[in-house]
C-alpha cells in the first residue's frame, strides 16, 4: 500500500439491504469493528436505505456514508432520480460516479460522468470516480487506453483543486461479481498508469489522491491487494454484504 495515502475501505451495497436489513447489518458490524482514525470507511447503501444507515451510525463519525448515483442536473422533471443537493440534504458526503453498472447497464457516458463529478464538487460531495475495462478490451490490450479515456473525461470539468479532493476506483469489469480478481500485480500496473495521469494533472499532489481497487475483493485477498504498489484501498461489492466479512476487510 502507498503509505502516503490514508487507506480507504468502501462498501457498495448496490441494490441490497433495505432499511431493516441495514439496521441488522450495522448491529453486527459495529459490535465487531471499533472506531479507528487510521483509515477511511465508507458505506454506499441504496438511496432508500440511507436514512436508516445514518441513524444506525449515530455516534460513529469515523464511518462515512455516500450515495451510489446522482443526476447531472440540479433539479427538474427526472422521475426516479436524485440530485447532488438532495444527496447532501439526506446526509451523504460521498457519491459513486461512473460505476461499471451505471456505464454498461444504464448507458452512462463519459460526458455524463464529467457532469456528475462537477455537480458533486459544486455541492461538496466527494466523488469516487470509477474506471475500468471489459474483458474484450483487456484481451485486445486496450486497458490503458480505456482507463485513461474514462479518467480524463470524468475529470475534464474539474479545476485542479477539485481533482485533488477526488477518489479514483479502478474496477475491471471482468472481475466484478465474477469471482475473478485482478492479481495484485495486475492492479498495481493499472494503478501506476492512473497515478501518472493524476500527477500530470495536478503535479506531486497526484500522489495523495486515493486510488482504490474494486472487483471480487474478499477477506481472503484484501491484504495482498492492499500491499500492492499504488493500491490505496478497496471498493467492495458482494463481500461487503456480510457484516463479519466486511469487518475483516476493514481491519486488513
Amino acid at each position: 500500500m502507498a503509505m502516503h495515502v490514508r487507506p480507504v475501505l468502501a462498501a457498495n451495497w448496490k441494490m441490497n439491504n433495505g432499511p431493516t436489513a441495514a439496521a441488522a447489518f450495522l448491529d453486527v458490524f459495529l459490535a465487531k469493528h471499533g472506531a479507528c482514525d487510521d483509515r477511511t470507511i465508507i458505506l454506499f447503501p441504496p438511496a432508500l436505505t440511507l436514512a436508516a444507515v445514518q441513524a444506525g451510525l449515530a455516534g460513529r463519525a469515523d464511518i462515512g456514508v455516500g450515495v451510489q448515483n446522482i443526476h447531472a442536473e440540479e433539479k427538474g422533471a427526472y422521475t426516479g432520480e436524485s440530485s447532488a443537493a438532495i444527496a447532501v440534504d439526506a446526509g451523504a458526503t460521498y457519491v459513486l460516479v461512473g460505476h461499471s453498472e451505471r456505464r454498461h447497464v444504464f448507458g452512462e457516458t463519459d460526458d455524463e460522468t464529467a457532469r456528475k463529478c462537477a455537480r458533486a464538487v459544486q455541492h461538496g460531495l466527494t466523488a469516487v470516480l470509477c474506471v475500468g475495462e471489459k474483458i474484450e478490451q483487456r484481451e485486445a490490450s486496450e486497458t490503458e487506453a480505456v482507463v485513461l479515456r474514462q479518467l480524463q473525461a470524468g475529470l475534464s470539468a474539474l479545476a485542479p483543486d477539485a481533482i485533488r479532493a477526488i477518489i479514483i476506483a479502478y474496477e475491471p469489469v471482468w472481475a466484478i461479481g465474477t469471482g475473478r480478481t485482478a492479481t495484485p500485480d495486475d492492479a498495481a500496473a493499472v494503478h501506476r498508469v492512473i497515478r501518472a495521469a493524476l500527477c500530470e494533472l495536478v503535479g506531486d499532489d497526484g500522489h495523495a489522491i486515493p486510488i482504490l481497487y474494486g472487483g471480487s475483493v474478499t477477506p481472503a485477498n484484501v491484504a495482498a491487494l492492499l500491499a500492492a504498489d499504488e493500491v490505496d484501498g478497496v471498493l467492495v461489492g458482494g463481500a461487503s454484504l456480510d457484516p463479519l466479512g466486511w469487518a475483516a476487510i476493514c481491519a486488513a
